[in-house]
Protein backbone atom coordinates (compact mmCIF):
# COMPACT_ATOMS: atom_id res chain seq x y z
CA UNK A 1 0.00 0.00 0.00
CA UNK A 2 1.43 3.36 -1.03
CA UNK A 3 2.24 5.81 1.79
CA UNK A 4 -0.09 8.80 1.83
CA UNK A 5 1.83 12.09 1.46
CA UNK A 6 1.43 14.51 4.38
CA UNK A 7 2.39 17.50 2.21
CA UNK A 8 1.18 18.52 -1.25
CA UNK A 9 3.79 20.10 -3.57
CA UNK A 10 4.99 23.40 -2.10
CA UNK A 11 3.87 26.64 -3.81
CA UNK A 12 6.53 28.31 -5.95
CA UNK A 13 5.09 31.82 -6.40
CA UNK A 14 7.32 34.73 -5.21
CA UNK A 15 6.87 35.77 -1.56
CA UNK A 16 8.55 38.07 0.95
CA UNK A 17 10.18 36.52 4.01
CA UNK A 18 7.92 38.52 6.33
CA UNK A 19 6.04 37.67 9.50
CA UNK A 20 4.81 34.15 10.13
CA UNK A 21 1.08 33.39 9.65
CA UNK A 22 -1.28 34.42 12.44
CA UNK A 23 -4.99 34.07 13.09
CA UNK A 24 -7.27 31.15 12.18
CA UNK A 25 -5.76 28.13 10.46
CA UNK A 26 -6.21 28.12 6.67
CA UNK A 27 -5.86 25.61 3.86
CA UNK A 28 -2.17 25.35 2.98
CA UNK A 29 -0.95 26.14 6.52
CA UNK A 30 1.65 23.93 8.17
CA UNK A 31 0.44 22.51 11.48
CA UNK A 32 2.00 20.21 14.01
CA UNK A 33 0.00 17.54 15.78
CA UNK A 34 1.39 16.70 19.23
CA UNK A 35 0.05 13.79 21.30
CA UNK A 36 0.26 13.20 25.06
CA UNK A 37 3.67 11.54 24.68
CA UNK A 38 5.05 14.60 22.81
CA UNK A 39 5.19 12.69 19.51
CA UNK A 40 4.96 15.21 16.67
CA UNK A 41 3.56 15.00 13.15
CA UNK A 42 3.85 17.96 10.76
CA UNK A 43 1.22 18.18 8.00
CA UNK A 44 -0.13 20.69 5.48
CA UNK A 45 -3.84 21.44 5.84
CA UNK A 46 -6.05 20.67 2.86
CA UNK A 47 -9.79 21.09 2.47
CA UNK A 48 -11.47 17.70 3.05
CA UNK A 49 -8.06 16.18 3.77
CA UNK A 50 -7.53 13.42 6.35
CA UNK A 51 -4.46 12.63 8.47
CA UNK A 52 -4.00 8.87 8.89
CA UNK A 53 -1.91 7.12 11.52
CA UNK A 54 -2.00 3.91 13.57
CA UNK A 55 -3.71 6.01 16.26
CA UNK A 56 -6.66 6.92 14.08
CA UNK A 57 -7.78 9.53 11.58
CA UNK A 58 -8.07 13.31 11.88
CA UNK A 59 -10.14 15.42 9.48
CA UNK A 60 -8.35 18.58 8.33
CA UNK A 61 -11.70 20.40 8.27
CA UNK A 62 -11.82 20.18 12.08
CA UNK A 63 -8.72 22.39 12.20
CA UNK A 64 -9.34 24.78 9.28
CA UNK A 65 -11.02 27.95 10.54
CA UNK A 66 -9.97 27.40 14.17
CA UNK A 67 -7.14 29.16 15.97
CA UNK A 68 -4.05 27.15 16.80
CA UNK A 69 -3.72 25.89 20.36
CA UNK A 70 -6.84 23.70 20.21
CA UNK A 71 -7.14 20.01 21.08
CA UNK A 72 -8.83 17.62 18.67
CA UNK A 73 -9.50 13.89 18.90
CA UNK A 74 -8.96 11.15 16.35
CA UNK A 75 -11.66 8.57 15.59
CA UNK A 76 -9.85 6.33 18.10
CA UNK A 77 -10.22 8.97 20.86
CA UNK A 78 -6.51 9.95 20.81
CA UNK A 79 -6.08 13.65 21.64
CA UNK A 80 -3.71 15.97 19.78
CA UNK A 81 -2.63 19.55 20.36
CA UNK A 82 -2.71 21.61 17.15
CA UNK A 83 -0.05 24.31 16.70
CA UNK A 84 1.80 25.96 13.85
CA UNK A 85 5.36 24.56 14.02
CA UNK A 86 8.32 26.68 15.06
CA UNK A 87 11.27 26.63 12.67
CA UNK A 88 13.15 24.30 15.04
CA UNK A 89 10.32 21.77 14.81
CA UNK A 90 9.96 22.09 11.05
CA UNK A 91 13.67 21.57 10.40
CA UNK A 92 13.70 18.30 12.32
CA UNK A 93 10.63 17.00 10.48
CA UNK A 94 11.40 18.15 6.91
CA UNK A 95 12.20 15.64 4.14
CA UNK A 96 15.95 15.21 3.80
CA UNK A 97 18.46 14.65 1.07
CA UNK A 98 21.63 15.68 2.87
CA UNK A 99 21.71 15.81 6.67
CA UNK A 100 20.26 19.01 8.10
CA UNK A 101 22.15 21.60 10.13
CA UNK A 102 20.61 21.26 13.59
CA UNK A 103 18.83 24.28 15.08
CA UNK A 104 21.47 24.59 17.81
CA UNK A 105 24.14 25.10 15.14
CA UNK A 106 21.99 27.26 12.85
CA UNK A 107 21.31 29.72 15.67
CA UNK A 108 25.02 29.92 16.47
CA UNK A 109 25.94 30.42 12.80
CA UNK A 110 23.54 33.37 12.50
CA UNK A 111 25.19 34.99 15.53
CA UNK A 112 28.79 34.26 14.54
CA UNK A 113 28.23 35.51 10.98
CA UNK A 114 26.54 38.66 12.36
CA UNK A 115 23.52 38.22 10.07
CA UNK A 116 20.66 40.66 10.54
CA UNK A 117 18.11 42.68 8.57
CA UNK A 118 19.70 43.80 5.30
CA UNK A 119 22.68 41.41 5.39
CA UNK A 120 24.04 40.04 2.12
CA UNK A 121 24.86 36.37 2.67
CA UNK A 122 26.59 33.75 0.53
CA UNK A 123 25.88 30.13 1.44
CA UNK A 124 27.71 27.22 -0.16
CA UNK A 125 26.23 23.78 0.43
CA UNK A 126 22.44 24.05 0.66
CA UNK A 127 21.80 20.44 1.62
CA UNK A 128 18.13 20.06 2.58
CA UNK A 129 17.57 23.79 3.13
CA UNK A 130 17.43 23.84 6.95
CA UNK A 131 20.18 26.43 7.45
CA UNK A 132 18.93 28.45 4.46
CA UNK A 133 15.59 29.01 6.22
CA UNK A 134 17.41 30.56 9.20
CA UNK A 135 19.64 32.70 6.97
CA UNK A 136 16.70 34.01 4.95
CA UNK A 137 14.64 34.86 8.01
CA UNK A 138 17.58 36.62 9.69
CA UNK A 139 18.54 38.65 6.58
CA UNK A 140 14.93 39.79 6.25
CA UNK A 141 13.11 41.42 3.37
CA UNK A 142 15.85 44.00 2.76
CA UNK A 143 18.68 41.45 2.78
CA UNK A 144 19.59 38.66 0.37
CA UNK A 145 20.90 35.11 0.44
CA UNK A 146 22.74 33.54 -2.49
CA UNK A 147 23.04 29.76 -2.21
CA UNK A 148 25.43 27.57 -4.19
CA UNK A 149 24.73 23.83 -4.45
CA UNK A 150 26.62 21.45 -6.71
CA UNK A 151 24.10 18.57 -6.57
CA UNK A 152 20.83 19.18 -8.36
CA UNK A 153 18.92 16.50 -6.42
CA UNK A 154 19.80 18.20 -3.11
CA UNK A 155 18.83 21.60 -4.52
CA UNK A 156 15.38 20.32 -5.53
CA UNK A 157 14.71 18.97 -2.02
CA UNK A 158 15.91 22.26 -0.51
CA UNK A 159 13.65 24.33 -2.79
CA UNK A 160 10.64 22.22 -1.81
CA UNK A 161 11.40 22.52 1.93
CA UNK A 162 12.09 26.26 1.81
CA UNK A 163 9.06 27.08 -0.33
CA UNK A 164 6.84 25.04 2.00
CA UNK A 165 8.11 26.94 5.05
CA UNK A 166 7.75 30.43 3.55
CA UNK A 167 4.64 29.67 1.51
CA UNK A 168 6.39 30.32 -1.81
CA UNK A 169 9.80 31.07 -3.33
CA UNK A 170 11.47 33.86 -1.28
CA UNK A 171 12.15 37.06 -3.25
CA UNK A 172 15.41 37.52 -1.35
CA UNK A 173 16.83 34.11 -2.32
CA UNK A 174 18.92 33.16 -5.34
CA UNK A 175 19.92 29.54 -5.90
CA UNK A 176 22.70 28.50 -8.28
CA UNK A 177 23.58 24.93 -9.29
CA UNK A 178 27.35 25.32 -9.47
CA UNK A 179 30.67 24.46 -7.88
CA UNK A 180 31.85 27.31 -5.66
CA UNK A 181 35.57 27.21 -6.69
CA UNK A 182 34.46 27.79 -10.30
CA UNK A 183 31.94 30.52 -9.45
CA UNK A 184 32.90 34.16 -10.04
CA UNK A 185 31.30 36.56 -7.54
CA UNK A 186 31.54 40.34 -7.60
CA UNK A 187 34.39 41.64 -5.41
CA UNK A 188 33.11 42.57 -1.94
CA UNK A 189 29.56 41.47 -2.79
CA UNK A 190 28.74 39.84 0.56
CA UNK A 191 28.77 40.71 4.25
CA UNK A 192 28.91 37.08 5.42
CA UNK A 193 29.84 33.71 3.93
CA UNK A 194 28.77 30.33 5.31
CA UNK A 195 30.41 27.14 4.02
CA UNK A 196 28.94 23.69 4.66
CA UNK A 197 30.82 21.29 2.40
CA UNK A 198 33.30 18.43 2.30
CA UNK A 199 36.45 20.43 1.40
CA UNK A 200 35.90 24.10 2.34
CA UNK A 201 39.65 24.87 2.22
CA UNK A 202 39.45 24.65 -1.57
CA UNK A 203 37.08 27.66 -1.60
CA UNK A 204 38.93 30.15 0.62
CA UNK A 205 40.30 32.05 -2.40
CA UNK A 206 36.82 32.57 -3.86
CA UNK A 207 35.53 33.62 -0.44
CA UNK A 208 38.24 36.28 -0.17
CA UNK A 209 37.01 37.75 -3.44
CA UNK A 210 33.32 37.59 -2.52
CA UNK A 211 33.55 38.95 1.03
CA UNK A 212 33.89 42.63 1.92
CA UNK A 213 36.74 43.64 4.28
CA UNK A 214 35.62 42.96 7.84
CA UNK A 215 33.05 40.41 6.66
CA UNK A 216 32.63 37.15 8.54
CA UNK A 217 33.32 33.61 7.35
CA UNK A 218 31.71 30.68 9.17
CA UNK A 219 32.66 27.13 8.17
CA UNK A 220 30.71 24.07 9.32
CA UNK A 221 32.72 20.82 9.29
CA UNK A 222 32.09 17.45 10.88
CA UNK A 223 35.54 15.97 11.63
CA UNK A 224 38.75 17.07 13.33
CA UNK A 225 40.69 16.35 10.12
CA UNK A 226 38.55 18.85 8.21
CA UNK A 227 38.75 21.27 11.12
CA UNK A 228 42.55 21.29 11.18
CA UNK A 229 42.86 21.58 7.39
CA UNK A 230 40.53 24.56 7.02
CA UNK A 231 42.05 26.44 9.99
CA UNK A 232 45.61 26.01 8.73
CA UNK A 233 44.57 27.06 5.21
CA UNK A 234 43.06 30.26 6.59
CA UNK A 235 46.20 30.97 8.62
CA UNK A 236 48.75 30.56 5.83
CA UNK A 237 46.86 32.92 3.50
CA UNK A 238 47.67 35.81 5.87
CA UNK A 239 44.44 37.68 5.08
CA UNK A 240 42.26 36.73 8.03
CA UNK A 241 41.90 37.26 11.73
CA UNK A 242 42.97 34.30 13.85
CA UNK A 243 40.36 31.56 13.21
CA UNK A 244 38.34 30.32 16.16
CA UNK A 245 36.76 26.89 16.43
CA UNK A 246 33.90 25.74 18.65
CA UNK A 247 31.08 23.22 18.95
CA UNK A 248 27.74 23.44 20.75
CA UNK A 249 26.17 20.73 22.89
CA UNK A 250 22.48 20.87 23.79
CA UNK A 251 21.06 19.02 26.79
CA UNK A 252 17.44 19.11 27.91
CA UNK A 253 16.32 18.55 31.50
CA UNK A 254 13.74 16.33 33.16
CA UNK A 255 11.44 18.36 35.42
CA UNK A 256 8.91 16.53 37.59
CA UNK A 257 8.30 17.95 41.07
CA UNK A 258 11.45 17.40 43.13
CA UNK A 259 12.94 15.23 40.40
CA UNK A 260 15.08 17.78 38.57
CA UNK A 261 17.93 16.24 36.58
CA UNK A 262 19.48 16.18 33.10
CA UNK A 263 17.72 14.04 30.53
CA UNK A 264 19.40 10.77 29.60
CA UNK A 265 19.93 11.89 26.00
CA UNK A 266 21.25 15.07 24.42
CA UNK A 267 22.20 16.62 21.10
CA UNK A 268 25.95 16.18 21.30
CA UNK A 269 28.53 16.67 18.58
CA UNK A 270 27.05 17.47 15.19
CA UNK A 271 29.81 19.65 13.77
CA UNK A 272 32.53 22.22 14.39
CA UNK A 273 32.10 25.91 13.61
CA UNK A 274 35.17 27.83 12.42
CA UNK A 275 34.96 31.62 12.37
CA UNK A 276 37.32 34.26 10.92
CA UNK A 277 36.98 37.78 9.52
CA UNK A 278 38.58 39.12 6.36
CA UNK A 279 41.26 41.79 6.74
CA UNK A 280 41.71 44.77 4.41
CA UNK A 281 45.36 43.85 3.88
CA UNK A 282 47.80 41.48 5.60
CA UNK A 283 46.76 39.98 8.92
CA UNK A 284 48.55 40.57 12.21
CA UNK A 285 51.73 38.53 12.72
CA UNK A 286 50.66 36.51 15.71
CA UNK A 287 53.09 35.24 18.28
CA UNK A 288 51.92 31.89 19.55
CA UNK A 289 53.82 28.88 20.83
CA UNK A 290 52.60 25.73 19.05
CA UNK A 291 52.20 22.52 20.99
CA UNK A 292 55.21 20.15 20.83
CA UNK A 293 55.11 18.21 17.58
CA UNK A 294 52.18 20.22 16.19
CA UNK A 295 54.02 20.87 12.92
CA UNK A 296 56.51 18.01 12.95
CA UNK A 297 57.32 15.36 10.34
CA UNK A 298 53.89 13.78 10.63
CA UNK A 299 52.09 17.03 9.75
CA UNK A 300 51.20 17.27 6.05
CA UNK A 301 48.86 20.27 6.11
CA UNK A 302 49.26 23.85 4.83
CA UNK A 303 52.46 25.56 5.92
CA UNK A 304 54.16 22.34 7.05
CA UNK A 305 57.69 21.23 6.31
CA UNK A 306 56.52 18.87 3.55
CA UNK A 307 54.76 21.69 1.68
CA UNK A 308 57.90 23.85 1.54
CA UNK A 309 60.19 21.10 0.28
Amino acid sequence: MAKRPVHPPAPRHPVDVGARPRGPLCEGDLVQLIDARSNKNTITLKQDGVFHSHRGQLAHNEMIGNHEGIIINSDRAVSYQVLRPALDDYVLSMPRGAAVVYPKDAARIVGLADIGEGSRVLEAGVGSGALTCSLLRSAGTSGSVVSIERREEFAEIAVENICRWFGGFPNSWNLHIADLPEWEPTVGQFDSVVLDMLAPWECIGVVEQALRPGGALVVYVATTTQLSRVVETIRVRNKWTEPRAEESLLRTWHLDGLSVRPDHKMNGHTGFLVTARLMNGPSLDRKRRPAPGAYGEDYHGPGGVHETQ
